[in-house]
């Protein structure tokens, strides 16, 4: 596992993958953050990074994908993937080895932003007037978001040989496990409990409840539950090629 992680980290860094993603991400969130007026945390009045995680998910639900799109799809394209099913590596241990690399991209694009509640901690009136405890529930929350995004699109690049049919399958079913649930729970005629226990199928619910400062084991194992099935799918999708 350990040489497939040094692989994947190598390749997305001796190209332009990795540096294209972090900039492309900061760009993205530094423009709504501080140049937009509807989101600007200069201009929003409370000393609060709301703006920021509600955005950071839907820009997310992008970056993602395009991270991930590679991962098996490459190889499938090239032949190479044959060559790697082949080594003395348990299959597991290939798509682990792809989801921490994948992952660790993602985490250190997040790093940067820690500068966001710098900036917050320090324009607070007075100084570092801010949930630091929703802040910190939040950021884990992102990374938890992050591990089953990256599952998801593991998941659609063991699916197909082409880059960007596994990023639009990543892609949408991101989109629906974020947003589809909590939009199905919104609709008439669904209200009280049967709208809840919809709305806590989906992502977002839990996100928004680590956001309040409180970790709550069941939406730790939400997301844990979620990238364990989709690592899972993606693993015996690999063994069906032995078949």
């Amino acid at each position: 596992m350990l040489a497939i992680y040094t692989k994947e980290i190598n390749a997305f860094f001796s190209s332009l993958i990795g540096y294209i993603v972090i900039a492309v991400f900061l760009l993205v969130m530094g423009f709504f953050m501080f140049v937009v007026p509807d989101s600007s945390l200069l201009r929003f009045g409370y000393a609060s990074l709301g703006p920021f995680f509600t955005l950071a998910p839907n820009v997310l639900t992008f970056i993602i994908p395009a991270i991930c799109m590679r991962a098996f799809a490459e190889e499938k394209q090239t032949g190479a993937i044959e060559l790697l099913v082949t080594r003395p590596l348990r299959d597991i241990e290939i798509v682990m080895g792809k989801f921490l690399a994948c992952l660790t991209l993602v985490v250190i694009a997040l790093v940067p932003t820690v500068l966001y509640y710098y900036t917050i901690y320090q324009l607070g009136a007075p100084v570092g007037n801010i949930d630091a405890g929703g802040t910190i529930g939040s950021y884990l929350g992102l990374v938890f978001l992050s591990m089953s995004f990256v599952a998801i699109g593991l998941f659609a690049s063991s699916l197909t040989s082409n880059q960007i049919v596994s990023f639009l399958l990543a892609l949408a079913l991101s989109f629906f496990f974020y947003f589809g649930f909590d939009l199905v729970a919104s609709i008439p005629g669904f209200d009280g409990r049967p709208a809840l226990f919809i709305e806590s199928i989906g992502m977002q619910a839990h996100f928004r409840s680590l956001g309040r400062g409180l970790i709550d084991s069941r939406d730790v194992v939400y997301f844990f539950s979620m990238t364990a099935f989709f690592v899972l799918l993606t693993v015996l999708n690999l063994e069906r090629r032995k078949w």
